[in-house]
Order: structure tokens, then C-alpha cells, then sequence
């Protein structure tokens, strides 16, 4: 893997890209270590209110197609560099508006940036390198992601004891503000890329990419809004408490993503999403049945490993794709993505007031769905791909 890894850790578009993925690492890990926190402590929220401001969050992935539109007039690149500006802006003003309705409208501005972020980090990623490139490279930038969350979440455990939740907000969000501005100077387009349609691609042979990009996001909410209100409210976990876990949980990454990228190349998608399915499965069953602190930190870490195999997603897309087709199929993946998640988090907090088990057998359901799908996963033959641009 090393003399691949010199193939493309020199391209101006890797650097960029991962400058602005450490960046974007460390605000948003930041930003969700103090969430719930904030969220329970200093606004009183519960269940409801926290999966309405979620919501909220989502709506901006919802809108990724947006970024189609916002291409005829900014180059990709650029997009990418204002987008972390403005999320590392959202995450500034947070602890700067303590009210419901503060949090709504800073959460919302956050989630624009991040959101649009990720879909040209996609985007890019895709049309940058090629399809033996790109699992490695995706693994590593999560790898990095999780390096970045470690040091985040270290420097939180600390601060926290010394500084309110204003200034922890302040600092965590200004780095990627002023990694998103020092990235504007560079020039990451350098290398020649395929030419992008600048304008909304739907096409029935990438139905199966919809499909599993809807009930990922789906999936994913309950991971990222439950899982964590489960440690938070049921099982009383501190900032400090949540800060370990998330380290431990990042470290967890930086070990698996690369054997994650391997398996991806040498057993293929459908092998590697379908353990992911059934092993998330088994996990969802258990966070109902969790009775310890210990027993759900567990099933936390094993979850965030699996929702790593999620980038098998994007490389059997890369494969099958019209290399003109990625940066407005991100943008629709990410909008499918997106569908469910904008109203799942409102409808699990109803049903947490209920009975906090539905929203994770809800999961099951999800990923035996899942599961299902994904057999209808067809190789690319050899022929195919290597007319992919490398």
C-alpha cells in the first residue's frame, strides 16, 4: 500500500483536501462532544426538543443539490474552502446564543457549511483519483479525521474544566475558519479532472446508489442523535466521560480504516457493506438491551467502526459511473441521503418520550433493509474500470 500511497499524497487536491478534512475534523468532533452537554445542561432539552433541533441539522444535507446550481457560478474547490469558513462561523456563535431558538439558527448555519463541505469532498475525491486510489484515499482521510478527533477531544477534556461553554465553542470552531480562508490560496485544480455536468443527473442505472444512500442516512441518524442521548440521559455520561469514549472511538479508526480500504479492494463492496448491515444489526439489538455504562460504550465504539464500511457506498458508484456524472451525483446522493434524516430525528424523539427502545429497533429494521439491497450488487468487470481516468 506504501508505493500507492506515493502515487497520490503529492497531488495539490490531497493536500487541500486534507487540510481542510483535519479542519473540518476537529470543529465538528468539537462541536458534538459539547452538544448534547449543552443542549441537556444549559438549555434543559429533551428528547423532543434535541431531535427537533437535529432536524434542523439535517435540513441542509437535504439541499445538497444546491451545490449543482452554486457550480455555475464558484469552481468546486472554492466551494469547498467557503463551506468550512461558514461551519466554523456556526460553531463560533453557538455558545454565543444559549436558547433554543439560538441553537436552531446557529445549528442550521453550521450544518450549510459542513454539509456542503462533505459533498464536494466527495465530489473531488471521486474525480481526482481513481477507483484503486480512492478507497485508500477516503480511508485516510477518515484515519486523519479520527487522529484530528483524538486531539479535539483531549483538548476538551482539559478545557472543559477551566472554560465555560462560549470560549470551548470559540476556539474549536475557529480552526476551521481560518483553515477554510488559508485554504483560498491554494490552487489544489491544478491537475486535469474529467468535466462536470453543471446540471442535475438522474439516471435509472445508479438507482441502487440512491437507494442505499437513503437508508444510510436513515440508519445514520439513529447512530449519531440516539446513541450519544442514550449515554447523555439514560446512562449520565459527563463532558469528560464523552470526550475518553469519543478518543477511544477515533483510535478504533485510525487502526481499522486502512484494513476497512483493503477489504474494499480485495473482497469487493458487497462483502464489506454486507457485514456492516449484519453487524449493525446485532448492535442496534443490543443498545435496547444495554443495562451498563460499560456494555453501551462498547456498542458505541463497534458502531462507529462499522459506519465506517459506508464508503464502499461511494467507490461502487465511482466504479459504475459516467466520470462527467460525479460531482451532480454526490450532490443527489447526498440529498437521498438526507431524506429521511431530516425527519427521523423529530419522529425518534417522539418515540424516545415513548419508549427509548423503538428508535433503535428502528435501526434493525433499517439495516436488514439494507442488507437486502445491497445483494443486488453486481462486479464491474476488469474491462469497465480500467477505462475509468486514472
Amino acid at each position: 500500500m506504501r508505493e500507492q500511497d506515493e502515487g497520490f499524497r503529492h497531488k495539490p487536491m490531497y493536500v487541500f483536501l486534507l487540510l481542510l478534512t483535519f479542519a473540518v475534523a476537529v470543529s465538528f468532533q468539537g462541536w458534538r462532544i459539547l452538544f448534547n452537554n449543552f443542549a441537556v445542561e444549559e438549555l434543559g432539552l429533551n428528547g423532543l426538543t434535541l431531535g427537533a433541533v437535529q432536524s434542523v441539522r439535517e435540513v441542509p444535507g437535504f439541499l445538497a443539490l444546491l451545490v449543482v446550481f452554486l457550480l455555475l457560478f464558484v469552481r468546486e474547490h472554492k466551494l469547498a474552502s467557503f463551506s468550512v469558513v461558514l461551519m466554523g462561523l456556526g460553531i463560533v456563535l453557538t455558545g454565543l446564543f444559549p436558547t433554543f431558538w439560538g441553537l436552531m439558527f446557529t445549528t442550521f448555519l453550521m450544518s450549510v457549511g459542513f454539509h456542503y463541505f462533505e459533498t464536494t469532498n466527495q465530489s473531488l475525491t471521486l474525480q481526482y483519483f481513481n477507483w484503486q486510489d480512492a478507497p485508500v484515499v477516503l480511508a485516510r482521510f477518515r484515519s486523519i479525521g479520527a487522529l484530528s478527533n483524538i486531539v479535539v477531544g483531549g483538548l476538551l477534556f482539559l478545557s472543559a474544566q477551566w472554560l465555560d461553554y462560549e470560549w470551548n465553542y470559540l476556539l474549536v470552531g475557529a480552526v476551521a475558519a481560518l483553515c477554510g480562508i488559508g485554504s483560498m490560496f491554494l490552487k489544489p485544480d491544478r491537475q486535469e479532472s474529467e468535466p462536470q455536468y453543471k446540471h442535475m443527473v438522474f439516471r435509472k442505472k445508479y438507482w441502487l446508489f440512491y437507494v442505499l444512500n437513503f437508508l444510510s442516512g436513515s440508519r445514520r441518524q439513529i447512530f449519531i442523535v440516539f446513541a450519544v442521548l442514550l449515554l447523555v440521559e439514560r446512562f449520565q455520561y459527563s463532558i469528560e466521560e464523552i470526550a475518553v469514549l469519543f478518543v477511544v472511538n477515533n483510535i478504533m479508526s485510525i487502526i481499522f480504516n486502512p484494513m476497512i480500504a483493503r477489504g474494499i479492494k480485495r473482497f469487493g463492496e458487497k462483502k464489506v457493506l454486507t457485514m456492516e448491515y449484519l453487524s449493525l444489526a446485532v448492535i442496534f439489538t443490543a443498545y435496547a438491551y444495554a443495562e451498563t455504562k460499560w456494555q453501551v460504550a462498547v456498542l458505541y465504539i463497534l458502531d462507529h467502526i462499522f459506519f465506517n464500511f459506508s464508503i464502499g457506498i461511494k467507490t461502487y458508484f465511482q466504479k459504475n459511473a459516467d466520470p462527467k456524472d460525479i460531482a451532480p451525483s454526490m450532490a443527489v446522493g447526498f440529498t437521498v441521503n438526507h431524506i429521511a434524516a431530516v425527519v427521523i430525528p423529530f419522529v425518534g424523539g417522539y418515540l424516545w418520550l415513548q419508549n427509548w427502545r423503538l428508535p433503535f429497533w428502528g435501526g434493525v429494521a433499517l439495516c436488514l433493509i439494507s442488507l437486502g439491497f445491497v445483494q443486488k450488487m453486481k462486479p464491474v468487470p476488469e474491462v469497465v474500470r480500467e477505462k475509468r481516468p486514472v
